[in-house]
């Protein structure tokens, strides 16, 4: 259970990062974002979307990467968490 909870925690440095990345360029430098940058949508919107898909794939490779006999050994032992 502690590997999982140290990855979830890695996970969300690094997309608190990128988040914070992205607040601050929004805040100090508007004018980057306002580019196009992909099918006439600005870097605001696609970076925004960036964002958004990259926390879905992040809790994808989560899913996959915690194991589950740490699930079956709680129900082997009959407990509820």
């Amino acid at each position: 259970m502690k590997r999982n909870a140290r990855l979830g925690l890695r996970f969300f440095v690094v997309y608190a990062g990128l988040y914070l990345a992205f607040v601050l360029l929004n805040a100090f430098a508007p004018q980057t974002m306002e580019r196009i940058s992909f099918a006439g949508v600005n870097l605001a919107v696609t970076s925004g979307m960036g964002l958004i898909v990259f926390a879905f794939v992040l809790s994808l490779i989560y899913g996959v990467m915690c194991s589950p006999e740490d699930q079956g050994n709680e129900s082997e032992r009959g407990g509820r968490s």
